[in-house]
């Protein structure tokens, strides 16, 4: 009888214990569905990340805070609608020919919305240039701002975009407040899935060792980066796409075939000042006349905590350096003439990041002194991208930087529209002039440089590489 009990109890016991397991399971995947904060997920993740994932990480609904502070007819540029999946949707995806088309058509197109309302793209044209993945939330939040911005209808955004998504596209031509261009850089994961410059099936493995990849006959064995460690395409993407996004804009689109004026560099989680346009024109002036040599300005700095009653109407020259000095860049055709010149040294210095080449670059120009920047110290330009290439964190939420911003630039409304800049000089510290001994790597492979060589060459078609021997 004790037996028969135990057995009886011991069978409860067990189907008590796999209904709790199965009830976590459900309760989990519930907080999945309903875009809930689950412990240990990598953000960064190894495979490409959608927007529709991307809107699930962040949450799909912007705070009652933020809306708060957002006027109500821009709205619009943060509501999510729902994907259509019926069979004639065009949100549905397209397969790799028809996005490789598409990009080809766009490219070739050339199109300037809102052209017919705003004029014509000037020489001296303000254009802002923003680089753009696959990161919704934070681009309808770098709109929103934009459309907040005295001055914004003057300018041109050019969307450049390595990713194509019908929903960013909706997103970005919904825009009706200055004119607008997209262009689509041609050599992206998306559009490679399976070959060079994605991911080759033969594309030596990241961590293996050199021995290793010469017995394999993998990709370009003979070369791994300075580390030992062979190519990611994650992170090449970055910096191909940037300085493919920078050739474009300079060397090959018809309405800036002559523009002589300033380009600011933008990426898709930056969030601007209402008088960002404003500071920036009275930087420009102020450089012409107390720092001629400044090649850069800089709108925007990584700081914890702002000081704006002190430092609202300050901008400080200083030697540019890539991690401090990297955010609402700023040059104009001189400039780029100058790095163009020394180009190949952008494209084989072992570094896959683009800034931490400029840098390079910089640091070597025989008879020249480094680059100068003159940069606001009262930033009109923000970071709000909690997640992304170089952020891990668990818990992802945009609204609450966002929210942070919004009620900085709220709170110091009254310093903003400075009407004179006052200049300091700083000669930096050992971080600004530090010489680069070498880079970061994930830059060894000889197809990602010479790449890199070939796309400031005119309607240059995508080679075949193979390169181990």
């Amino acid at each position: 009888m004790p037996r028969i009990k135990y057995a009886t109890i011991l069978r409860v016991l067990v189907i008590l214990g796999l209904f709790c397991v199965w009830l976590q399971i459900m309760v989990s995947s519930g907080l999945e569905r309903d875009g809930g904060s689950t412990n240990g997920v990598d953000v960064d993740s190894e495979t490409l990340v959608t927007p529709a994932r991307e809107e699930l990480m962040n949450g799909n609904d912007t705070s009652e805070q933020v809306l708060a502070l957002v006027p109500q007819e821009l709205h619009k540029y943060l509501t999510v609608h729902p994907r259509n999946n019926t069979a004639n949707s065009t949100d549905l995806p397209k397969n790799i020919t028809e996005i490789r088309r598409a990009i080809k058509r766009y490219n070739d197109a050339q199109t300037i919305y809102n052209e017919d309302i705003y004029g014509p793209v000037l020489n001296d044209t303000v254009i802002i240039a923003i680089q753009v993945h696959t990161r919704l939330t934070y681009l309808r939040h770098l709109i929103v701002s934009l459309a907040q911005a005295r001055d914004i209808e003057r300018t041109l955004l050019v969307f450049s975009h390595d990713y194509y998504d019908e929903e960013i596209n909706s997103l970005v031509r919904t825009i009706d407040f200055t004119k607008v261009m997209q262009i689509f850089y041609p050599f992206s994961i998306q559009t490679h899935p399976n070959e060079f410059p994605g991911v080759h099936p033969n594309d030596c493995p990241r961590d293996a060792k050199f021995e290793q990849a010469i017995k394999l006959k993998c990709n370009n064995a003979l070369h791994p980066d300075l580390h030992g460690h062979y190519r990611e395409a994650k992170y090449t993407q970055t910096k191909h796409h940037w300085w493919w996004k920078a050739n474009r804009i300079f060397n090959q689109l018809q309405c800036t075939a002559s523009h002589t004026g300033m380009v600011v560099f933008l990426e898709e989680d930056h969030y601007v000042a209402e008088d960002f346009l404003h500071v920036l024109n009275l930087m420009r002036t102020t450089a012409d006349k107390t720092c001629p040599q400044c090649e850069l300005l800089s709108l925007g700095t990584y700081l914890k905590t702002y000081q704006y009653h002190a430092t609202a109407d300050k901008v400080e020259i200083t030697p540019w350096h890539s991690s401090i000095h990297n955010m609402g860049m700023v040059f104009n055709r001189t400039v780029w003439n100058s790095i163009m010149s020394l180009q190949d040294q952008f494209c084989e210095y072992d570094d896959y990041n683009w800034d931490y080449s400029l840098l390079h670059l910089s640091q070597n120009r025989k008879g020249r002194e480094k680059f100068k920047v003159m940069m606001s110290k009262g930033p009109r330009v923000f970071h709000i991208g909690e997640c992304g290439l170089h952020h891990k964190k668990s818990n992802c939420n945009a609204n609450l930087v966002i929210s942070k911003v919004q009620k900085l630039l709220q709170t110091t409304k009254h310093l903003l529209y400075p009407k004179r800049l006052t200049a300091s000089i700083n000669p930096g510290g050992a971080k600004h002039n530090k010489k680069l001994v070498k880079g970061n790597g994930g830059w060894g492979d000889r197809r990602d440089q010479e790449m890199c060589t070939n796309m400031t060459k005119a309607d240059r078609q995508l080679k075949k590489y193979v390169y181990f021997a």
